[in-house]
């Protein structure tokens, strides 16, 4: 029998063996969830699972990807419900010192005051899944190392060009399980996306860190937009001469809420789990990784408050990247907190230990090799975060790195060019250079670059990059120097100056002369050499991997363990129950949360400022058809045992009939480890309660003619 059918046995199996296992457990692929019928319907579910196979039908179709997480269409004229936070960037890029957005919360006065998102922010809209194994890994079997890696990034591009020639569509690669199997996926990407409804910050984000990934929770984290299209129907780029977007489907809104012990169902785009990696990199992510993300995001945080604190403008363009900087520090923090709680750095080694003991030794070999690879990539993870996050987290100096790589991938048939730089990559390269203007402060990104470079500069030599040393220096007082005489000569702040060059680039001719643009040339060179190493080992990686899943997934079905891929950004779905929280000895939380919990967290300070239209409602108590029957008040959040990681947020949450309940946006503190160790006991997930959002655009800040456009009533 061959690995690949041993695997496919295996995986088959632990499939049919998952019907046993925690219905909370699983971040289910559509196609599993025929197989799923039984548990599906032990749960509670009332619909045909059948149906949740395909996303071109409801609910799926309804169900999209939004930014960085999920929306769902909630009206058949494009109406989008997303997170606060998703929506972030979105609500900044619209926000001035004069008119705060942020802050203040916005309401369209109708459809022709709905106002454009940042140029960069993307709707996808998934139309198709298929399996494409065997083309993807047909001219890489018998290769190893940086050949394999090349013909399975060949392959993929070919049928990613196929897929796309029809035009409309963005067409992507996913790998399910670790190089064993692979899917093509089909979306419309929707380009014209407008702000619609937005909450003031003390409810979208009320309670902000303290609050955030704890439970309980008062936070009204919800933001509406509407996509728009052509008026042929087809994906446009924003035009005031644009229509609302008709999607294939939208969801019903329930009239009723959630209680315990009620079935609940969540889809959407989950980020990246690591369920089943290897020991090695459980103990590294334990004992190096979470602490280095804890202690450079919270130094990034630092930086971006101080430098901007006498700044008004300079705090409203760094709003929304300060949030995502302390939402990914405390959620490193609570997940190596999780991970310590549950010694899973001992017990997955020992877990791994015992799976290795029943492994045939036809597999042993590729295993040991992997094991080796992975220790290269660890010896250097320092660096490598250090100098992504110098690229990602500024502004000018990303865009000089992007025009450089653009320039020198443009010069190649398209083909051949890297992933993020092809022709139909160059419009959102484009988007992104156009945003830069409303998100950056000559001030503040020479800060966060000091912050980085200065501990780049601290790293052992062997680490160390001779190019980026020459550009910075290998003293503090020589980066202040490059740092000050770079910005204070470049162009790129300018957006004609970036633009005139993104046409350049994408035609792979020369660019303008500038300091930023002369210094991105080696360090360009300096990014390629690394990327070639790393595309070695992940070649390798790609290889072998299916040894060890090959391994795994028998030791799984021995222990009648739930099989389910790692998240991967991809459409999935996972299904429990509403249920209480009980984290420690002598401690329970109910799963739901009422209105009384914002007037006691109320101190008239940020963060827990709740504004005075809010109080007011609480203290009239007029919550109408929103109401809880048996709390006889107002509902909040709520929480159930849903498996959900980053990518979720926005998610919405469906009730046995498939009808729109919540709106996931958190998860609680205990569980934030959950993207490597699933604890059932810990595990829920935190999300609006539809009829908090209902009350609110009822009776506090109205907006009857969206809920009109939703089918609920405006009561």
């Amino acid at each position: 029998m061959s690995a690949r059918t041993a695997l496919s046995t295996a995986l088959a199996l632990g499939l049919t063996l998952a019907a046993s296992a925690h219905a909370d457990e699983g971040m289910w692929m559509p196609t599993q969830l025929p197989e799923l019928a039984k548990p599906l319907k032990a749960a509670g579910f009332k619909g045909n699972p059948a149906d949740l196979a395909n996303v071109t039908a409801p609910p799926l179709s309804a169900v999209v990807r939004a930014g960085g997480g999920t929306g769902s269409f909630v009206s058949a004229d494009g109406l989008l419900l997303t997170n606060h936070h998703v929506a972030m960037g979105v609500i900044q890029y619209n926000s001035s010192p004069e008119h705060n957005l942020i802050d203040n919360g916005f309401i369209a006065s109708g459809r022709s005051d709905e106002r454009p998102a940042n140029p960069d922010f993307r709707v996808l809209v998934t139309t198709g899944f298929d399996k494409v194994t065997d083309e993807v890994l047909g001219d890489a079997r018998g290769k190893t190392g940086r050949a394999y890696f090349d013909a399975v990034d060949k392959a993929s591009k070919r049928l990613v060009a196929e897929c796309e020639s029809a035009g409309n569509v963005r067409c992507s690669i996913a790998d399910m399980y670790y190089g064993t199997d692979f899917y093509r996926i089909r979306q419309l990407e929707l380009s014209d996306v407008r702000l619609v409804y937005a909450p003031p910050r003390a409810i979208g984000n009320y309670g902000d860190e303290i609050d955030n990934f704890m439970w309980p929770r008062h936070t009204g984290d919800f933001t509406l937009l509407r996509a728009y299209v052509g008026k042929d129907g087809k994906p446009a780029a924003y035009s005031p001469d644009n229509v609302p977007y008709q999607p294939p489907a939208h969801l019903k809104m329930a009239l009723d809420g959630p209680k315990t012990g009620d079935y609940a169902m969540l889809a959407g785009y989950p980020g990246i789990t690591y369920r089943h990696r290897t020991a090695a990199e459980f103990a590294g992510q334990i004992d190096a990784v979470l602490p280095r993300r804890v202690d450079v995001f919270q130094q990034m945080i630092d930086t971006i408050e101080a430098a901007t604190a006498k700044d008004a403008q300079a705090r409203t363009r760094y709003a929304s990247q300060l949030q995502s900087l302390k939402n990914n520090r405390k959620r490193a923090a609570g997940e190596l907190e999780g991970l310590l709680r549950s010694d899973a750095k001992a017990q997955r080694a020992s877990d791994e230990a015992a799976m290795l003991k029943a492994t045939d030794a036809q597999y042993q070999a590729d295993i040991q090799a992997l094991f080796a690879s992975l220790s290269q990539g660890a010896s250097v993870g320092e660096r490598d975060l250090l100098l992504d996050l110098a690229a990602s987290q500024s502004q000018l100096l990303r865009s000089a790195l992007m025009l450089e790589r653009l320039r020198i991938e443009s010069a190649k048939p398209d083909a051949e060019r890297e992933t993020g730089y092809q022709q139909r990559d160059q419009a959102l390269i484009e988007g992104t250079l156009k945003q830069v203007q409303r998100r950056y402060a000559p001030a503040v990104e020479k800060a966060l670059l000091t912050t980085l470079l200065t501990r780049y500069q601290q790293l052992p030599d062997a680490q160390r990059v001779p190019e980026f040393d020459a550009a910075f220096g290998r003293t503090p007082a020589a980066l202040a120097k490059a740092l000050e005489s770079l910005y204070a000569s470049t162009t790129l702040g300018d957006e004609a100056q970036r633009l005139s060059r993104f046409a350049a680039a994408k035609e792979g001719k020369a660019l303008a002369r500038d300091p930023l643009i002369d210094l991105a040339g080696p360090l360009v060179a300096a990014q390629l050499r690394l990327e070639d190493q790393r595309k070695q080992r992940e070649g390798e990686q790609l290889r072998l991997r299916p040894a060890y899943m090959q391994a795994l997934f028998a030791w799984r079905a021995k222990q009648g363990r739930a099989v389910y891929p790692d998240a991967n950004r991809t459409l999935r779905i996972s299904y429990g129950k509403v249920e209480a929280l009980s984290p420690r000895d002598a401690v329970h939380f109910d799963p739901v949360t009422t209105v009384a919990g914002i007037v006691e967290k109320n101190t008239n300070a940020y963060p827990f400022d709740a504004p005075k239209p809010l109080l007011a409602a609480i203290a009239k108590g007029d919550f109408g058809s929103t109401a809880d029957p048996v709390l006889k008040t107002q509902t909040v959040n709520f929480l159930t045992n849903l498996d959900t990681t980053g990518g979720n947020s926005g998610s919405p949450v469906l009730n046995a009939r498939g009808e729109l309940i919540g709106l996931n946006f958190d998860s609680n503190w205990e569980s934030v480890s959950a993207s490597w160790w699933f604890d059932p006991r810990f595990k829920r997930a935190v999300h609006v309660d539809m009829r908090y959002l209902r009350w609110l655009l009822a009776k506090v800040y109205p907006a009857p003619e969206l809920l009109k456009e939703m089918g609920v009533p405006a009561e």
